[in-house]
């Protein structure tokens, strides 16, 4: 299996808003309800009950789409709203830093480098895996701080051009406070977090996440390296032509140093 991380690939931001324009113009009608309603639209439960929301997504996915899954494409608003709103802090994971922090602890503070981003990791490395349900590829991972304590995180699988095609994974809140003792956890209790049994994995050294904690491991071995070893982050500038399509935003390499 070919894995890619030349560049950073289409973002889920970018396949689920046509421009920039028109997240700010979503981002303007939810402040706009919220603030006639007297809602605090600051935590996903809320932003998706905004009528504005939901039209945005009927328009994506169709007048008979289920509430059940209109609710994590809501999430996915959220945090792509709050990516746009922080900059677009997109962070390209590239495979040997993803491999060395898969296989080991790095030092650091877990602050991270920013409140909000978007860690894309090689494509076709890491894969969701559960008992029941076909593996998805995993494209990356939205973070985001919320006032006082609070960390929400959603995964992106299966990216495609389809803005109605990907898949996301909103896991419960945690404790922002709490991310230095999710680095080295046991998240699966035997032993073997991120191995993945999927035929042929072994040939290409593919990884799985299993439970939730997996993924919360990965996000805070990188907010570790990244307050660590802060030359392995390489500003670099967005990609022209190729495949799969390249993002046209500007994004950080994140890259294995010493």
């Amino acid at each position: 299996m070919s894995l890619h991380d030349a560049y950073a690939r289409l973002t889920p931001f970018e396949v689920l808003f046509r421009s920039p324009a028109e997240a700010e113009a979503l981002a303007e009608a939810v402040a706009e309800e919220a603030a006639g309603r007297g809602v605090d639209v600051s935590e996903p439960h809320a932003f998706v009950t905004m009528g504005a929301v939901t039209t945005f997504l009927r328009g994506i996915q169709g007048e008979t789409a289920s509430p059940e899954s209109i609710h994590p494409y809501g999430a996915l608003a959220w945090h792509a709203l709050h990516f746009a709103r922080s900059g677009f802090p997109l962070y390209l994971l590239d495979t040997s830093a993803a491999r060395y922090l898969v296989e080991g602890s790095p030092p650091g503070t877990q602050e991270g480098p920013g409140r909000s981003g978007y860690l894309q990791l090689p494509q076709h490395l890491f894969w969701t895996e559960a008992a029941s349900g076909v593996p998805e590829s995993v494209d990356g991972i939205f973070w985001n701080v919320t006032e006082p304590d609070a960390l929400h995180v959603l995964v992106v699988t299966g990216l495609r051009q389809d803005r109605s095609a990907l898949g996301v994974v909103a896991l419960p809140r945690a404790p922002a406070s709490a991310v230095a003792s999710w680095v080295a956890i046991d998240a699966r209790g035997d032993g073997s977090d991120f191995a993945s049994a999927m035929p042929g994995s072994d040939l290409d050294v593919l990884y799985a996440f299993r439970t939730s904690g997996e993924i919360f491991k990965l996000l805070a071995r990188f907010f570790a390296y990244a307050t660590a070893v802060p030359e392995a982050l390489v500003p670099t500038g967005a990609t022209t032509g190729g495949a799969p399509e390249p993002s046209v935003l500007p994004f950080v390499r994140v890259t294995l140093t010493g």
